[in-house]
């Protein structure tokens, strides 16, 4: 039997379809010179890291609140930030104005990562979080040496999740059915071809700042979701 908490928050992942219909990134019209290969790719690391620590910091100090929110709240909070932080950042030519559509994507998914991680271990955490690195750096790998088979992959990958994403809100909100572990695993992969992908197409972008930032939009989501699917996938073995 599944045990696993984060069954009722699944709902919450919705947000990635917003993320799959990102407009293309471009060259800011405010004095956003181009960067170096090497400190653009650095700047998506620092992006990306700081997104991961902000969201430590809430999963160690603000579980307990984040559970007993109300959960109609904690829905309304997070579609609403997390769509309109999406938005700003895809829009915005400014690096600050990324930044903060950045930071309202970072902070509700930080809520969605709390309660999703209540009862589990901390060695599961870091097991999992072992190896949604090892993934990510091997996808990002794979997108770097390949990036037009990986751009190939835009249509199919945003179709794939559309498809999970209804399927998880029918199967989760209706019927309140649980998915098995499989589904997770594959899903899992879906996840793992977006990491390819947004990695592929932020490579072949001016090396700006505020396109920098954009691209940790999308690339965030893709890791963040990746953890979540492997931290089922551990529990689930672990709960059978």
């Amino acid at each position: 039997m599944r045990t696993n908490g984060s069954r009722s928050y699944r709902d919450y992942e919705a947000h990635d379809s917003y993320r799959s219909a990102r407009t293309s990134y471009r060259a800011s019209d405010y004095g956003d010179s181009e960067e170096s290969l090497a400190r653009y790719n650095l700047i998506i690391g620092a992006v990306l890291l700081y997104g991961f620590f902000v969201n430590y910091l809430m999963v160690k100090y603000c579980t307990q609140y984040f559970v007993d929110m109300n959960p109609v709240l904690m829905i309304v909070l997070y579609f609403v930030l997390a769509i309109a932080g999406t938005i700003i950042s895809a829009r915005s030519d400014r690096p600050i104005i990324s930044f903060l559509g950045y930071n309202m994507v970072v902070v509700p998914l930080g809520m969605v990562l709390s309660v999703c991680l209540v009862g589990q271990s901390a060695v599961s955490i870091l097991n999992a979080a072992i190896v949604t690195t090892l993934v990510t750096l091997v996808m990002m790998l794979l997108g770097w040496f390949f990036p037009k088979a990986f751009l190939s992959m835009g249509r199919a990958l945003g179709i794939a999740l559309i498809a999970v994403i209804v399927i998880e809100l029918v199967c989760g909100l209706i019927f309140k059915l649980y998915m098995p572990t499989f589904w997770d695993v594959l899903v899992a992969l879906i996840f793992c071809g977006y990491i390819g992908y947004d990695w592929a197409k932020a490579q072949q972008q001016p090396h700006t700042l505020d396109n920098a930032i954009d691209a940790c939009v999308g690339l965030y989501l893709d890791i963040v979701n990746l953890f979540i699917r492997v931290v089922s996938v551990t529990s689930g073995r672990r709960d059978d």
